[in-house]
């Protein structure tokens, strides 16, 4: 992967690690995003997740994996990663993915948008999060129909002309009021709610 991205022109490699240890070093340079494996050793790519977390590091992270596997998705979605991409992806679906992801979306794998969708059949939650959607303000709601068509934070900054803090901002408040913990969550919750197909097809 790290060659695969050596290649890319606006893309700048700060390293490549084994070990949590080693991780910790390359995190004290300031990279914008980590891609972690799902099976790494003696630490699985979802524990390492956990354990920057844990650790107050909320650097974007993909997971970069062969599973497919909803508990494998789920497990790393609620770990805190920002991407879910699978190692059989052509290589720039994965690129682009990853800048993505960079630039403030959540993505997973065009082949996992399905099991993603399943994820929320099963959460208690999404019954109350479809009553609380009522609750959102009319500029909420604009914000959560833009990111159910897989905009980024920057991007509905730009549509909506208003700062990228104030989007952030929007976004925690939406997320606080349907009681979800990812904006992923969120976008599909919306997109199933309203027939917006938008969301899969950029996913």
């Amino acid at each position: 992967m790290s060659e695969l991205l050596s290649h890319c022109y606006d893309i700048e490699v700060l390293g490549a690690v084994g070990s949590l240890e080693d991780l910790q070093g390359l995190i004290e340079q300031k990279p914008d995003l980590l891609i972690v494996d799902l099976r790494m050793k003696p630490m699985d790519g979802i524990s390492i997740i956990e354990a920057l977390r844990k650790n107050g590091c909320t650097l974007p992270a993909v997971m970069l994996t062969m599973s497919d596997s909803e508990t494998d998705l789920s497990n790393a979605i609620r770990a805190g990663v920002r991407g879910y991409l699978l190692k059989d992806m052509a290589p720039d679906e994965v690129v682009d993915a990853i800048k993505r992801v960079a630039a403030g979306e959540l993505v997973v794998a065009p082949s996992m948008t399905v099991k993603m969708i399943d994820l929320l059949k099963g959460d208690k939650s999404e019954h109350e999060a479809k009553n609380s959607i009522k609750l959102l303000t009319d500029r909420e709601r604009e914000i959560l129909q833009l990111l159910s068509r897989g905009e980024s934070n920057k991007g509905i900054a730009l549509t909506l002309h208003i700062s990228y803090d104030t989007v952030k901002q929007h976004v925690r408040h939406i997320l606080n009021k349907l009681n979800l913990s990812s904006r992923v969550k969120a976008a599909v919750l919306f997109a199933k709610e309203h027939g917006d197909e938008n969301y899969q097809k950029r996913q």
